[in-house]
């Protein structure tokens, strides 16, 4: 039985949140942001701001530009050959765009987690430490630190510290997205960025992970892209509801879910299209 929206946000712990942080000052802000695949737009002036230790969601249509979107928040999109961006983001006020900025240096600020895991066909303590060791973090009792501590914030470390030497390919799919959310949470991000985390997993896997992102959210600013209405409603604080490379709305998940302010948006979350 499929559940309203309503019903969800009454059993939610997370709803309307939004006591704990200072939304005053945005984590990111994006002022006018386009992006463009050669000629083609993919993207058209874009402008929000995403509020620290807050879970954002980014939901819409297949195609509508919000995985590019959230590419754009941490300059992957700069490893794509012919693209361009017009307008700015802005993390805690700088330009991540500037030509003084490292973008190496933004993606460790701001970290990625896949649709699809991807560990490395490495042990799992090798998956976790290689951020740290590329940082130049050598001693084994600081690595050996950084790396329980990441599985514990990635609510795996009970899973596997028996198996730190296992090769990571031996684990479930659930185990393996929670070991990239480690490996990512290993170099101390401050921003967590979501491609549709969940979409390959079984329902037990996505909860573990919805779960995980519950906690998450107590430490970081994370942003999430997903098809799944309720998921978006049952995680997120905030929802933005794209369509055809625009933002067509932004707020409280609640409100957007059950009070849309534009016909698309209602059109779109009570399933007329999509």
């Amino acid at each position: 039985m499929q559940l309203s929206y309503e019903t969800i946000f009454a059993r939610s712990t997370v709803g309307d949140v939004g006591t704990t942080a200072d939304s005053s000052t945005p984590k990111i802000e994006v002022r006018g942001l386009s992006f463009f695949y050669g000629e083609t737009r993919a993207l058209n002036g874009i402008s929000m701001a995403i509020p620290r230790q807050r879970v954002t969601s980014l939901i819409g249509p297949s195609g509508c530009g919000k995985s590019t979107f959230l590419r754009t928040l941490n300059r992957m999109n700069e490893t794509l050959d012919d693209t361009r961006h017009e307008g700015e983001v802005l993390l805690d006020g700088m330009e991540i765009y500037a030509r003084h900025i490292d973008a190496v240096e933004i993606r460790k600020r701001v970290g990625m987690v896949f649709q699809k895991s991807n560990p490395f066909p490495k042990s799992v303590f090798e998956n976790v430490a290689y951020g740290p060791r590329i940082d130049g973090v050598r001693g084994k009792a600081e690595l050996g630190r950084i790396v329980e501590e990441s599985l514990r914030r990635a609510a795996l470390w009970e899973e596997v510290k028996d198996r730190l030497d296992t090769s990571a390919m031996e684990l479930s799919g659930g185990q393996q997205q929670r070991l990239c959310i480690a490996r990512a949470l290993a170099t101390n991000p401050e921003v967590l960025l979501m491609d549709e985390p969940a979409s390959a997993l079984d329902p037990a896997s996505t909860s573990r992970i919805e779960d995980l992102i519950f906690e998450l959210r107590q430490h970081y600013t994370i942003v999430i892209v997903t098809h799944n209405m309720q998921q978006a409603a049952r995680v997120s604080d905030r929802t933005a509801f794209f369509y055809d490379g625009h933002l067509i709305e932004i707020g409280k998940t609640k409100e957007v879910f059950t009070r849309p302010r534009e016909k698309k948006t209602e059109d779109y979350v009570t399933g007329r299209f999509g």
